[in-house]
């Protein structure tokens, strides 16, 4: 029987490429796809949503509302885990909207996301990513964020930036 995850995507730097034409890292194009493609994920469906292509410093309050919408749509169309590539500066406020609109969760809603972007060098975005595949499978119903290893509630985390690592609050 396959499980399925809905899987949501906002940008952020998990999704950035290199752009010759301005010499910075953009988002531009989806590469989620690309990477779900290369790992063996049996008796998983992993459902993929483009939500938008944005740094999350760049969302706002009604991008926020799109990502709750999106939620809402999917565990109303099919009761899954759900989760949420975002931005690493921001993930914590779009996760505790998630948690604010869903006080009554029946799945879990993973975030996660990379400090470097997928396909560069040192990348933590493919570990991110199957890390929070997995947690999803795992996890009781309730807003987490999954990085590197780790899992925290949404209410209790927070980005040290000198550490370059979310960090227990």
């Amino acid at each position: 029987m396959m499980r399925l995850i809905h899987l949501l995507s906002c940008g952020g730097t998990i999704e950035k490429v290199y752009s010759e034409r301005t010499g910075a890292v953009e988002n531009v194009e989806d590469k989620i796809v690309r990477y779900l493609d290369r790992l063996r994920l049996p008796d998983t469906d992993v459902e993929t949503t483009r939500l938008m292509n944005k740094d999350s410093l760049d969302m706002t309050e009604a991008d926020r509302q799109v990502v709750v919408n999106a939620v809402a749509a999917k565990l109303a169309e099919r009761l899954a885990p759900v989760v949420v590539t975002h931005g690493t500066d921001t993930m914590v406020e779009t996760g505790l909207r998630l948690q604010q609109a869903f006080p009554n969760l029946q799945a879990p809603i993973i975030l996660t996301g990379a400090m470097t972007p997928l396909g560069f060098e040192n990348s933590d975005g493919l570990q991110n990513l199957t890390e929070s595949l997995f947690a999803a499978r795992r996890l009781p119903a309730g807003v987490w964020l999954v990085m590197h290893n780790q899992v925290f509630p949404i209410s209790k985390v927070r980005k040290d930036r000198a550490l370059a690592r979310f960090v227990a609050l």
